[in-house]
């Protein structure tokens, strides 16, 4: 018997190789450009599942890939060649233990998932703001309830985490903590999570949320608005997003998803100056709570061509560039051939950065996100070369009104592209790590050295272990 049918014999979920029914759908991923074409595709029915794919997969010395919902266009949850370790078919459940508000969450699941699961109980945590992602904790993990709890690193209590050796650990702050530490904020770099254990908040049932639109003529007037609010303080029952973009229609606008952790009447009250500058449309509406993430599900459909690239938003209030991107996005985004779409998360950031620095992988001083999305409605290289070059750009015009040089634009890690989070010639891929690490970069690194000095985990921002 060959490895491949010993391990093949003992796996308990389902493995599909190029020549089975079902192989094409099982490399599909939510961006068409991030496909690769896998040697074997391992859908895992638990922890052990894992360990034998890690085990086979050296063995066969074929490289590693995890896919969880594979939302990010960057290929990171796909493996040319090599063997793919897919949770989403299997560990894809939410269970909810209501008196100790925890939810144990299979690492495949989507934050639809979680959201309807806990909600019942009057209960929800920070996660997404698009319901059909799975669970991005282990980068981060931004949300509509940052404001009042956080990161979702900062809300995980426990991972069930199956390292480069094979071993399945539990790790929390009292059992492998050093590990737990360490895929707070570093992702897969230390292996593969099976399930996590998240904890859970009290949550009313409705929430005002939804889409104000805003033609270009009240851009300023809108970026003064925001500017007010913004400096302010907002409370930990708001949040908003606002996109520039082009509408159905093709015609640019500013399109705000707003959020209030509250009634309708509380909520247009608390926005009253932005409504006040009369939007084109207005959708906002109280509705269930597990509704609130799936705002933006319209826009992020799977199935396209799509680059996305992150940024972080210069402090104080970037006022004066703000009229300058807008413009550029608009002449960016003439061709129809393209959509473009530049968010800017303004979620208030108190409770991430009263966490110390040191006290998760995740560094903390953290400013809001911004993030370039870009579809091509066409394939091909030149349409996929466009919707880079424009994502580029309009992140680099952040970077530079920060004072950042080139090289040094990266912006959270989870919105990184190819170029940024994938290894490369050289050192790049270490430098790109310790960029976006600060200084808990050296700690990583000794941690990398011994869960994983191999490198086996090595699709994103790879860290490069102390040498022994």
């Amino acid at each position: 018997m060959s490895d491949f049918e010993t391990f093949r014999s003992s796996f308990t979920g389902d493995i599909l190789t190029p020549d089975d029914p079902g192989y094409d759908q099982a490399i599909a991923r939510w961006a068409k450009n991030a496909a690769r074409r896998a040697a074997v595709v391992a859908f895992v029915k638990d922890a052990e599942d894992v360990s034998k794919a890690i085990r086979y997969a050296k063995q066969a010395k074929l490289p590693i890939a995890i896919k969880g919902g594979g939302h990010n266009p960057s290929g990171a949850s796909s493996s040319e060649g090599g063997l793919v370790i897919d949770l989403s078919r299997y560990l894809n459940e939410a269970k909810i233990d209501p008196e100790k508000r925890l939810a144990y969450v299979g690492g495949g699941a989507t934050w639809e998932t979680v959201d309807k699961a806990a909600i019942q109980h009057g209960l929800a945590t920070v996660g997404g703001t698009v319901n059909h992602v799975r669970l991005l904790v282990l980068g981060g993990g931004y949300g509509w309830l940052s404001a009042a709890y956080g990161l979702a690193i900062d809300n995980l209590v426990q991972a069930t985490v199956v390292t480069a050796d094979g071993a399945v650990r539990t790790a929390n702050e009292t059992e492998n903590a050093d590990l737990f530490w360490g895929i707070r904020g570093a992702g897969s770099n230390f292996g593969v999570v099976t399930e996590f254990v998240l904890k859970l908040h009290p949550q009313r049932r409705t929430v005002f949320a939804g889409l104000a639109i805003f033609s270009p003529d009240t851009l300023d007037a809108l970026l003064d608005v925001t500017q007010q609010w913004w400096d302010e303080g907002p409370s930990e029952k708001e949040g908003m997003i606002q996109a520039f973009t082009r509408g159905p229609d093709h015609q640019p606008c500013v399109v705000c998803f707003i959020f209030y952790n509250g009634s309708e009447e509380e909520g247009r009250q608390n926005y009253k100056a932005f409504f006040d500058l009369k939007p084109v449309a207005d959708v906002c509406k109280e509705m269930p709570y597990e509704e609130l993430n799936t705002l933006q599900n319209a826009v992020a459909t799977p199935g396209q061509t799509a680059y996305m690239k992150g940024a972080f938003a210069p402090q104080p209030f970037p006022r004066t560039l703000l009229p300058h991107v807008f413009t550029r996005l608009v002449s960016l985004s003439a061709p129809a051939t393209h959509t473009v779409a530049l968010l800017m998360e303004y979620f208030p950031l108190r409770a991430a950065n009263a966490v110390p620095d040191g006290a998760t992988a995740y560094r903390r001083g953290l400013a809001p996100n911004v993030l370039c999305v870009v579809y091509a409605r066409e394939d091909g290289e030149g349409a996929w070369a466009y919707a880079r070059d424009v994502a580029r750009e309009l992140t680099g015009m952040f970077a530079e009104g920060a004072g950042k040089g080139k090289g040094d634009d990266l912006g959270y890690g989870n919105y990184s592209p190819d170029s940024d989070a994938l290894p490369a010639e050289g050192s790049v891929s270490a430098d790109k790590a310790a960029l976006l690490f600060g200084s808990n970069y050296p700690r990583l690194q000794q941690l990398k050295a011994k869960y994983d000095p191999e490198r086996v985990f090595n699709k994103w921002f790879t860290i490069t272990p102390l040498p022994a």
